[in-house]
């Protein structure tokens, strides 16, 4: 017998798939920000090479992006000390993600390319995002709404405190 495939759900995402783009490239800008405007772009580190911020349209509390100051559109266009800092940075992401907010685990991943469902194609960056025991629930199938537990603004300073003291 097959089984039908179950369908995930996220019509909260519709502004970002619908709505005006930006005319730049928001992790370019953010990259190109100065530091007192970090707050308002909501970028929680950065290094010479890359940057990470939350994701204003998050999946799950916490939902951040980690992303190479230079705008490349693939994984294999970043020459070998990018990568690393990338990854590097992923890693401090995950320590300050879970001082913060105590996950029980993480999806990590990467959609390259328009098809594989990256919503900005043309500037490679990782998803981190924060998984809790049970985090799942009838409402976004039901009520056609994600119940998120706090303000992105709110996350932004318990995990900017984390990465602070993280290294």
């Amino acid at each position: 017998m097959i089984k039908a495939m179950r369908q995930l759900w996220a019509p909260w995402r519709v502004d970002f798939i619908k709505g005006p783009r930006a005319s730049e490239c928001f992790f370019c800008e953010a990259a190109d920000a100065p530091e007192r405007r970090d707050a308002e772009l909501h970028v929680l580190s950065r290094t010479t090479r890359s940057l990470v911020l939350m994701n204003l349209y998050p999946y799950n509390n916490g939902h951040l992006l980690v992303a190479p100051r230079r705008h490349l559109g693939s994984l294999e266009q970043l020459d070998p000390e990018s990568a690393s800092d990338l990854t590097i940075l992923t890693q401090r992401a995950l320590r300050a993600l879970r001082a913060a907010l105590q996950p029980d685990g993480f999806n990590l991943g990467i959609n390259q390319g328009k098809v594989a469902g990256a919503g900005v194609a043309d500037h490679v960056h990782q998803h981190v995002v924060p998984r809790w025991d049970g985090d799942t629930n009838f409402m976004p199938v039901i009520g056609d709404v994600k119940v998120m537990n706090e303000h992105l603004d709110a996350s932004y300073r318990q995990i900017r405190e984390q990465f602070d003291k993280i290294t």
